[in-house]
């Protein structure tokens, strides 16, 4: 049969039996390497790319595109790896510390020093007045707490985001106004027995949607601890 003869079948293809075709022998232009080369597609510029152009540029748009996820990886990883040495230190001082006073002091010195946290809080709840190490601790009582923060004592998870003024007052007595958002985590034996919260002037610092591991982490060593030493 000529091409005389042919062109009027050919011309009778219409798109879906074009894409049908290429979609049942997907090596079509393995097969035909020099068809590639004729084809064309508009660019966003507005100038036509062929084939094998656009191709080599969606790889390195992709590949692009995975180098900035893996550095992204690797710089949360560096983040962790120091918050993970800096919660490692203040764990093996806590299981150290002889008395509460011990303890508690080690959590304010890492907390200020080691973490660098802006504003922090440790309450503990008792019913008698007792001296503490740090103007960032103190004692108060359980009525006082479930009555100013027992919203907060109803969670056993580490919260984040923005509180109301009241349990912003309760737990950071006249810093109160500077805090912006905070993380806090109940301390817990049967019952909360207390209370820990970390705070950032920057009111989208702390946010629900971020990772707590290493503020709960502390939270249940504390939890631990500070019973024991109280028997």
């Amino acid at each position: 049969m000529t091409t005389e003869q042919q062109a009027p079948a050919m011309a009778d293809l219409d798109t879906e039996q074009v894409k049908a075709y290429l979609q049942q022998h997907p090596d079509f232009f393995e097969d035909h390497p020099e068809l590639l080369e004729m084809i064309s597609l508009p660019h966003e510029s507005g100038a036509a790319v062929s084939l094998v152009e656009r191709q080599i540029a969606v790889l390195r748009e992709r590949n692009l595109e995975m180098r900035q996820r893996l550095n992204g990886m690797l710089d949360s990883a560096k983040v962790n790896d120091k918050l993970f040495e800096k919660t490692k230190r203040l764990i093996l001082t806590l299981l150290e510390a002889g008395d509460r006073q011990a303890v508690l002091e080690a959590v304010s010195t890492s907390l200020n020093s080691d973490f660098q946290v802006e504003f922090h809080s440790v309450l503990l709840f008792a019913d008698q007045a007792q001296s503490l190490p740090s103007s960032h601790t103190r004692i108060v009582s359980h009525e006082e707490a479930k009555s100013r923060i027992g919203t907060l004592l109803r969670n056993s998870r580490t919260i984040c985001g923005v509180l109301g003024t009241d349990e912003l007052s309760f737990l950071f007595g006249d810093a109160a106004g500077d805090v912006g958002s905070v993380a806090a985590v109940p301390l817990i034996q049967g019952s909360p027995f207390g209370f820990l919260a970390i705070a950032h002037s920057d009111p989208n610092y702390y946010r629900s949607s971020m990772g707590t591991l290493f503020l709960s982490y502390i939270a249940e060593v504390l939890s631990r601890v500070i019973p024991r030493l109280d028997r």
